[in-house]
């Protein structure tokens, strides 16, 4: 049976994020969904056991509104090379960023959106199995960070990530305040010896660049885009309709260009 296609944030959250900001206006209704990045996989496997390892990959996402390129992480070596196998094998060739939220991010990797019809909901589309979670404390959700969609903590513990749908943020200017916040919601689940510190480089970053930190340590985030933030920007201005999709198609080829 499927589960529901996206998972939505708790009031808990909600409240923290309106007292990070110190801000006393009406916080996003969480029934919105507009905070939180999910995929409905099937009942997974495991991830594929014989991927060739790589190092220092680059890949090329191909869009009509211009390319990116985006770095893989080394230090998430599970995500990198099951992300090079599939767009080695042309399975992200021709695929939709299905949904897409201004301000937020940009997501695709649905097999079923490839020539998908008009109106038809998407994001319960992958492979056969899940990737284990490979969340890294350094790598965070600034703008251009790629990282993978996956059900929530309800029926999903782990956070094992889609085997194929994936993310990339936009986002917007974070304040430090919230950063601070952030930071002691983290820590207030974990003990003494590993507690968590935005840099100040990442701090800044957040500050001038942006990005959604109330993503980090939640979800694995495996690259980032080095060329072409400008067209994230693009892509996420498009007009959407239900269930986020844009009103007209955004599609898209991963091709590797560097290994």
């Amino acid at each position: 049976m499927k589960k529901s296609l996206f998972y939505i944030l708790g009031s808990a959250f909600l409240l923290t994020l309106a007292s990070a900001s110190g801000c006393s206006e009406n916080v996003p209704e969480a029934s919105k969904g507009e905070r939180s990045i999910a995929v409905n996989d099937p009942e997974p496997a495991t991830q594929p056991q014989s991927i060739t390892k790589y190092r220092n990959v680059k890949v090329k996402i191909t869009t009509p509104m211009g390319d990116m390129i985006a770095e893989l992480y080394d230090s998430t070596p599970k995500h990198r090379d099951n992300f090079i196998k599939l767009a080695q094998e042309g399975y992200y060739n021709d695929l939709l960023f299905h949904r897409i939220i201004k301000n937020f991010m940009i997501q695709g990797g649905d097999p079923d959106s490839r020539g998908a019809a008009p109106g038809m909901r998407l994001g319960s589309g992958g492979p056969d199995y899940k990737v284990d979670a490979e969340i890294v404390d350094t790598l965070v959700h600034l703008k251009g960070a790629l990282a993978a969609a996956r059900q929530g903590d309800a029926v999903n513990p782990r956070k094992q990530s889609s085997g194929s749908q994936f993310y990339i943020v936009q986002g917007t200017p974070v304040q430090e305040q919230m950063l601070l916040g952030l930071e002691n919601r983290r820590n207030a689940r974990r003990d003494s010896s590993s507690l968590f510190k935005y840099s100040e480089a990442q701090i800044e970053a957040y500050k001038t660049l942006g990005g959604t930190p109330h993503l980090d340590g939640d979800y694995t985030v495996f690259g980032r885009i080095v060329e072409g933030l400008d067209v994230i920007d693009k892509i996420a201005a498009v007009e959407t309709g239900q269930g986020d999709r844009p009103t007209e198609d955004v599609s898209f080829q991963i091709t590797v260009i560097d290994e």
